[in-house]
């Protein structure tokens, strides 16, 4: 059985849907002949979310190797006087025009000046350190990163070009200029764009759970070759759904899981409501709105100046089984894309977790990447997430249809099964050996 040196930062305790990915590729892996070694950071790392349920996931027969880390995040908050167990991913995205403190203002252009290409950049000494030393030790094959952050990135470039083992570069989200990206001042953004293009080019293959990520790195570096990229989206592990006798919901549950901050926001959902109960055509004592996850203070906000306060229900974030069963116990699900640059080709991981709880999905979403997904797998309706009318009209559609108890899932089950976990890390499993046998080719020639 060949080796892989999977370098990834989110990896549990540490929670949200990141972890997912790496986690069920460990999973599989060993069904394709590939046994895993992970190299990731101590436990008392800051991570957004923690699920220590997670760990128990973990195979046993795959050996974890944790380092040290440096990460400014303690400084960050009481920098901008936040509580010490804020979570960060959800206050650093900003919407456009949002006025700040002028210490959050201090604090980003501190991040975006010396934090490059993201505040994990401390545990690259330590990452390369111990990496050495595992692919020595444990007879590694390849090397597989997973990123954001996109620091795992310039570990496993530097191992790779250490070691001369081939490399698949993963990436969930692209890397500059996303919606995610501090405001950089030239040079610092100069830098950034430097790190970025050299992983691309010096990567063995590029894999990405998008499209859209390929199509942002080939648009600002036209000279990469799109052959080296694969794409292997995210999906849903038909393990992780337990068999359940559900009883009808007393009232209209939608439910929604992650987290929101800034451009992905529950703003218009909300007012569709608010204008069905004005006009009567539902009642607010009937319907439950569920969000369970992390949350920025914006948001925080629409939902304290809800009209329909009843109707709300607001739950922190859920270990991963809590939360599946959550949605299985929804009778729809809501899924939110960001009104940002280039949203037509985003494609939250959630989504597939959505689609594998085959419950009816009401997505505000453009016409685009999450649309054709939807359609394909028959999962259920999507609409512009800037019409409040026409979601107000899909949300009365799946409330008559549960007055009416008529709600029921029309999936696509032959589309939906492509996305399980175990057919996506075959492919990657597929691309690791065509890497290594090329590897092997290549140095027998010389």
């Amino acid at each position: 059985m060949k080796r892989l040196l999977i370098v990834a930062y989110y990896f549990p305790p540490s929670g949200g849907p990141g972890v997912q990915r790496v986690l069920k590729f460990a999973k599989y892996l060993p069904e394709f002949g590939w046994h895993p070694v992970v190299l990731t950071v101590n436990e008392s790392a800051s991570f957004p979310a923690r699920d220590e349920s997670l760990v128990e996931e973990i195979p046993p027969s795959v050996k974890v190797y944790r380092t040290k880390i440096f990460e400014p995040y303690e400084i960050y908050r009481k920098l901008t006087g936040k509580r010490a167990d804020t979570p960060i991913d959800v206050n650093v995205i900003h919407r456009e025009g949002e006025r700040r403190r002028p210490t959050e203002r201090i604090a980003e252009l501190v991040r975006a000046t010396f934090f490059i290409p993201d505040a994990r950049i401390g545990w690259y000494p330590c990452a390369v350190r111990a990496g050495k030393k595992i692919i020595e030790e444990e007879h590694i094959d390849a090397i597989y990163s997973s990123s954001p952050p996109y620091t795992a990135a310039l570990i496993a470039k530097r191992l790779h070009r250490w070691s001369g083992k081939p490399w698949v570069a993963g990436f969930r989200d692209p890397w500059t200029g996303f919606l995610s990206t501090p405001q950089r001042w030239f040079l610092p953004r100069l830098i950034d764009r430097h790190l970025e293009v050299s992983v691309f080019r010096t990567a063995s293959a590029i894999e990405v759970a998008w499209t859209g990520i390929m199509k942002d790195a080939l648009r600002k570096y036209p000279d990469l070759s799109e052959s080296k990229f694969f794409y292997l989206p995210n999906g849903f592990d038909s393990a992780d759904y337990p068999p359940l006798a559900l009883p009808r919901n007393e009232r209209f549950t939608l439910t929604y899981t992650g987290s929101m901050y800034g451009k992905r926001n529950p703003s218009v959902l909300l007012q569709a409501v608010e204008r069905l109960a004005a006009s009567g055509e539902i009642d607010p004592s009937k319907i439950e709105l569920r969000f369970i996850g992390r949350f920025g203070s914006e948001v925080h906000e629409m939902f304290r100046t809800f009209k329909c306060q009843g109707a709300l229900r607001i739950l922190p974030y859920l270990p991963h089984s809590e939360s599946i069963r959550h949605l299985l116990q929804s009778d729809v699900l809501l899924l939110i894309v960001d009104e940002a640059e280039g949203k037509e080709e985003i494609v939250p991981g959630k989504v597939f977790e959505y689609i594998g709880s085959r419950r009816p999905i009401l997505a505000l979403a453009p016409e685009g990447a999450v649309s054709a997904l939807i359609h394909e797998t028959k999962a259920g309706i999507v609409v512009p997430s800037d019409d409040v009318n026409s979601v107000a009209k899909a949300f009365l559609e799946y409330y008559r249809h549960f007055v009416y108890n008529d709600l029921r899932s029309v999936s696509n089950e032959e589309a939906i099964a492509r996305y399980e976990r175990r057919n996506i890390t075959k492919n990657l499993a597929e691309l690791l050996d065509r890497l290594v046998d090329k590897s092997s080719s290549n140095k027998t020639e010389r």
